[in-house]
């Protein structure tokens, strides 16, 4: 597991001077990468989220569901005895904020665990300078794959739990001309390798693909090419307010899901809220939760969170995975009866926790969980109705070198490559 480790912290050391990051005072790469955030009954933790800029629509939720967690725990009596004090910050949408305010709650504010991020690209920009101060992160959405750290946990779906099913829904539903669109940073581009990998081997043809910057939230030039080409699908990658404009513009020509079938894998039940039921009625979610899970955590978990942000406030993915997120740690830390990162992150592998999803099981060679695939369709009353997926968890395979993806042979190469070949 991670057999080359100061290969990771070394590129983590050069990374971080590369974004002109200190990387002091926060514990080294043989400390315990904690140290300062206890003090006296309490524990220090951070919390960094994109508060204000386009992804505000998504990650908001996110943190109010990690604080919900934390409240919880508080009122259980904290962790090890003492009490979680979160530490909030900004990361405005931008990578090089994550990073810096990363850098900041761990090296100035000493906390005992990050968690944050919403954007693969704020998830590598927060990875070398968690590398590199022997830090905690955990990262609780879907993406791309062909990552794996020693210092993140993945609480989120990696691609054979969510992109891979995703299109095996498609391909048994006949939906074999697709159309990739996509906001134009790490995650989209590296997925729209991976299924293009996929279509080739499993007679689906790409008809087009188009990406927008992550800020850009007017779609409506990729609008129009996807109604001029008639995909029967568009595999959906466009992230925060991009989505409102572009389910308007399909549904301002007349498009139906019978005509062209959307599925997207970054709109949850908030973002349905904002892009509006009628654009999306009928069309295609993947996740791996939804409110409408039928497990027997879930009924409890929705009426705390809309006990503490209101009734109209529906629970999603993402929000499910950053409130896991908090539970693993704890239960991480009071397995290891220590805050020292080095102790949790051994403690971590193998846990097993009941969730609102269901069981999770942490990978303890990759770090990530395994998880059930749900595909969803979009409801009337804007919430999401499961019609397809894998049943049962689903074992996660970040670098996708199962014997189940020959295609995806050659996808991880260079830095993907060692840190999974260093995983196993």
């Amino acid at each position: 597991m991670f057999s080359d480790r100061r290969s990771f912290v070394l590129t983590g050391l050069i990374a971080a001077a590369a974004l002109g990051l200190s990387s002091c005072g926060g514990g080294s790469a043989t400390g315990d990468g904690a140290a300062g955030s206890v003090s006296g009954d309490t524990v220090k933790v951070g919390l960094v989220r994109s508060l204000s800029g386009a992804l505000a629509i998504s990650e908001t939720a996110v943190r109010d569901s990690e604080l919900l967690a934390i409240k919880e725990i508080n009122a259980a009596g904290g962790v090890l005895g003492k009490q979680i004090v979160p530490l909030v910050e900004d990361g405005e949408t931008k990578p090089e904020v994550f990073a810096q305010k990363a850098d900041k709650l761990i090296n100035s504010d000493k906390v005992a665990v990050l968690f944050g991020g919403w954007s693969s690209s704020s998830r590598k920009a927060m990875k070398p300078v968690v590398e590199g101060s022997n830090a905690l992160l955990f990262y609780p959405v879907q993406y791309e794959g062909l990552e794996v750290s020693p210092n993140i946990f993945y609480t989120g779906a990696t691609t054979n739990q969510q992109i891979v099913p995703a299109l095996d829904y498609l391909k048994e539903q006949g939906l074999l001309t697709v159309f990739l669109a996509g906001s134009d940073y790490v995650f989209p581009r590296t997925a729209n390798k991976i299924i293009k990998a996929y279509a080739a081997a499993n007679g689906m043809t790409i008809v087009g693909e188009e990406y927008i910057p992550l800020e850009e939230s007017n779609a409506q030039g990729i609008a129009a090419k996807v109604l001029a080409a008639k995909p029967q699908v568009v595999f959906n990658t466009l992230n925060g307010d991009a989505n409102v404009s572009f389910f308007k513009e399909l549904k301002a020509a007349g498009n139906t899901p019978a005509q062209i079938q959307t599925i997207s894998v970054s709109i949850a039940e908030e973002e349905v809220t904002s892009v509006g039921v009628d654009n999306l009625l009928g069309h295609l979610t993947a996740w791996n939760y939804y409110q409408t899970t039928d497990t027997p955590k879930n009924p409890a978990y929705v009426a705390a969170y809309k006990a503490a942000y209101g009734a109209a406030r529906p629970t999603a993915d993402p929000i499910e995975a950053g409130y896991n997120s908090v539970y693993i740690w704890k239960a991480a830390v009071e397995k290891a009866g220590t805050f020292d990162v080095p102790a949790v992150i051994k403690a971590a592998g193998g846990l097993e926790l009941e969730t609102p999803e269901g069981t999770l099981t942490v990978d303890p060679t990759n770090h990530h969980v395994f998880k059930t695939a749900r595909i969803g369709m979009v409801r009337a009353d804007g919430l999401i109705e499961e019609v397809g997926g894998s049943k049962t968890p689903i074992e996660p395979d970040p670098c996708l070198d199962g014997p189940d993806y020959p295609w995806a042979k050659g996808l991880a190469v260079g830095e993907a490559r060692a840190e999974c070949d260093a995983a196993k």
